[in-house]
């Protein structure tokens, strides 16, 4: 699952081609970074991320570990992925939720997109693997970093599709506390809820009701 080698190779008519794999797709390169994702957490799952090389990584994805340093700067970050992308849905949410509506029907919006996300098998088979993933952050400081890290890059973006909705050029102080808001809610939820759920017993279903309660409080604001 290695990205494409080319060789020039001379032809007797003096012009050259080239041989070998072709360079693999945009969309082949993120499969390849989601199962680097998904077998990485299973890794660290069973066997925490200091007892976890590199090597093992790449070798239950199939690859080479120098395919693997092309794709992610240490084995930590190779989590990334899984985290991505929940919050495209939320940005696209975001960019179809329009002025005037309440916080419900932003939640409707971000819940048919999470259901054309499972269908297009973007995300459902990888909730269970965000959900150990998040457990795995109350015990693997270097996890803890990448998810904090995934929470600061997503609130710009979040602020940016709020500024859009709200028809200005760029966010201002109450659109980037609204975008603050919002992701300290996604966030609180999915804490709340891998923290305090069985892996056994996860269901999307509460897990998604959870996330509509935090949006609910969060609308609320401070008393």
């Amino acid at each position: 699952m290695s990205g494409g080698h080319d060789e020039v190779v001379g032809r007797a008519d003096g012009q050259t081609r080239q041989v070998g794999r072709p360079p693999i797709t945009e969309r082949q390169k993120a499969e390849v970074r989601r199962e680097i994702a998904r077998q990485a957490v299973r890794l660290f799952t069973e066997k925490g991320v200091a007892a976890t090389s590199a090597e093992e990584i790449a070798a239950a994805v199939g690859i080479s570990v120098r395919s693997l340093w092309r794709h992610f700067p240490n084995k930590e970050r190779c989590v990334l992925p899984l985290l991505t992308e929940p919050l495209g849905v939320t940005v696209r949410a975001l960019g179809r939720w329009r002025p005037g509506d309440d916080i419900g029907e932003f939640y409707e919006t971000m819940e048919r997109d999470t259901a054309d996300a499972i269908a297009a098998d973007q995300m459902g088979a990888d909730i269970p693997a965000i959900l150990d993933l998040v457990r795995l952050t109350r015990t693997e400081p270097g996890l803890r970093l990448v998810w904090l890290h995934s929470q600061d890059d997503a609130e710009p973006l979040l602020a940016e599709a709020l500024a859009r909705r709200a028809g200005r050029s760029a966010p201002d102080l109450t659109i980037r506390v609204q975008a603050a808001t919002i992701n300290s809610a996604l966030r609180a939820a999915m804490e709340h809820y891998a923290f305090s759920t069985d892996p056994a017993d996860s269901d999307p279903v509460a897990l998604r009701d959870t996330v509509r309660d935090a949006l609910v409080i969060a609308a609320r604001g401070l008393n």
